[in-house]
């Protein structure tokens, strides 16, 4: 599995209200439980972050992180998500989030934004405005609902 994970998991767990969930979803990503993709638009969020923030990736085994680097077609299609309202140009940075998390396929998009991703009426909005262009649709869930749990 690979997970495209935004700026608000990374700093999640400097969080009280998300480090419960944040912490154990980097700890089975070190132990390879899945693959993260980290963007340089991520990497870029994350200048204006607490060191500790801005060290977390580094803790993440090379082979189980995935650079990837905005292309000219996912700034396309994050243009899209704006000129089509499903975002405002003031929230591009999300669009841009979401668009290269689909462009490059990953099983799901991981954040806490609840306000702008992780909100069914705007998940819907994207997968519409993802097929009306010839993509496929996105997933987008919060750390909590990926995580491997230990059942008994």
């Amino acid at each position: 599995m690979k997970f495209y994970v935004d700026t608000s998991v990374w700093g999640g767990c400097e969080d009280k209200e998300f480090s419960e969930w944040t912490l154990p979803f980097f700890e089975q990503a070190r132990q390879g439980k899945f693959v993260i993709m980290l963007s340089d638009v991520t990497i870029g969020e994350l200048q204006t972050a607490p060191e500790i923030t801005r060290q977390l990736p580094t803790t993440i085994p090379p082979q189980f992180l995935e650079l990837v680097t905005i292309t000219e077609e996912q700034l396309t299609l994050a243009n899209r998500y704006v000129q089509e309202g499903a975002l405002t140009q003031k929230f591009h940075s999300d669009a841009q989030h979401i668009a290269i998390s689909t462009i490059l396929k990953a099983d799901s998009l991981i954040s806490w934004n609840f306000r702008h991703m992780v909100n069914f009426f705007r998940i819907r909005q994207y997968n519409s405005i993802n097929l009306k262009y010839g993509y496929s649709t996105i997933d987008i869930r919060t750390p909590k609902e990926v995580i491997y749990a230990d059942y008994e």
